[in-house]
């Protein structure tokens, strides 16, 4: 059996989407799949979508083959224009849906290779649901095109456009059963579905000694990791821990990690460490030297960080208006959320005022991580899916 997975970009870059379909193509290839990237020539989703970092052609990383194509060229203003009613959960007319699809990243040499070598794959898997390398190149052949959606309740997923990708895709993949929940709310889905996840390197190595001695920071800290987008919902995080510094005092920290750029409150600057973006090997040291770890994100479809700062033995407290963080505190009891500010601080001191609760709600977060999303599992759960074992 061959299998392709089409992205709009690929490689080692972040995102949670993008390390995904790294990881689980490589894990695929790992165990005796035989595993293809198709993507464009653009380096990530932070770059200039009209500009082909890479040279169309055919690339092997680590053991597999990579086919770039360039992409078409966009018009930008068209497309920011209809972007900017989305981020502000406008909806928008089917005409604006049409200039939003036609200006999005999108590959004509993709789809005409898709077109034309379809019978060389058995599969087509499209990651994440958003993109024109999913809309355009799923419609292709839809009775082998297979949805990875990562979809979130935003504005974006209530587009009538995808409508038709999703009904008549042969089959969808959730990372989460509130991902499945939301996505058979909007579409009317036909094919078959699934919840299989997203599976973790579940053997980390951290030192939290060594992440307060490299940075200077001896206090009790609250931890954010990834991306600072509007999506991500860091300011709200940063508005909370400010108010509840000004009226609790006291030594405690928040420490942001990752990129992107970010306001702080002169008068917290001191209270609010911004390390950017870090090597790998600071990231797990600092879940592991964090008191707590918070994702405020109300947009998430797995949420990676949630389930590294477990491994690394930190509890969590996630915002309770994505149903897929709050899901997985849960079921696994290894966190709390919050809905708004005084839950925020209840939530809060109940953490600091106990300790002990802390390590067992934190023992729980690992060891629910490690029953269901190790890459044994999941590998095993995409064979089942595929019929191969």
């Amino acid at each position: 059996m061959k299998i392709a997975f089409v992205i709009p970009w690929y490689g080692d870059i972040p995102g949670g989407a993008e390390t995904e379909c790294r990881q689980t193509a490589e894990n695929l290839q790992k165990n005796g799949m035989n595993v293809e990237i198709l993507t464009t020539c653009v380096k990530q989703f932070l770059s200039d979508w009209n500009t082909n970092h890479f040279t169309e052609g055919t690339y092997k990383e680590n053991g597999i083959i990579v086919r770039r194509f360039s992409v078409r060229k966009r018009d930008t203003g068209k497309f920011d224009q209809v972007n900017l009613k989305l981020m502000n959960n406008c909806r928008i007319s089917p005409a604006e849906e049409q200039i939003y699809m036609e200006n999005m990243i999108n590959s004509d040499s993709l789809c005409s290779y898709i077109r034309d070598h379809i019978d060389d794959y058995d599969h087509l898997f499209f990651i994440p649901y958003m993109f024109g390398t999913t809309y355009y190149g799923s419609q292709i052949h839809p009775e082998r095109s297979i949805l990875i959606p990562c979809l979130h309740d935003e504005s974006y997923a209530y587009m009538d456009v995808f409508k038709k990708m999703f009904q008549d895709a042969k089959a969808v993949i959730y990372n989460s059963e509130p991902e499945k929940a939301l996505a058979n709310q909007i579409y009317d889905i036909r094919g078959h579905q699934i919840v299989i996840g997203t599976g973790m390197d579940t053997d980390i190595s951290y030192n939290a000694r060594r992440f307060r001695d490299k940075y200077g920071i001896n206090n009790e800290f609250l931890l954010y990791a990834g991306r600072r987008d509007s999506g991500k919902n860091v300011s709200l995080l940063i508005e909370y821990f400010s108010k509840y510094k000004g009226s609790a005092g006291g030594n405690l920290q928040l420490v942001l990690i990752g990129k992107g750029e970010l306001a702080i409150p002169k008068e917290h600057r001191h209270d609010i460490i911004d390390l950017g973006f870090v090597p790998q090997e600071d990231k797990f040291d600092a879940y592991a030297a964090a008191t707590l770890f918070c994702m405020p994100s109300i947009n998430e479809s797995f949420s990676i960080v949630l389930m590294e700062a477990w491994l690394c033995g930190t509890p969590a407290l996630v915002h309770a208006g994505c149903a897929v963080t709050k899901d997985h505190c849960i079921k696994s009891n290894g966190g709390l959320y919050f809905d708004n500010y005084d839950e925020f601080e209840g939530c809060l001191q109940y953490f600091l005022q106990n300790p002990g609760k802390r390590d067992i709600m934190a023992q729980n977060g690992k060891e629910y991580v490690l029953r269901n999303y190790s890459w044994d599992t999941i590998v095993q759960k995409y064979k089942r899916f595929l019929g191969v074992i």
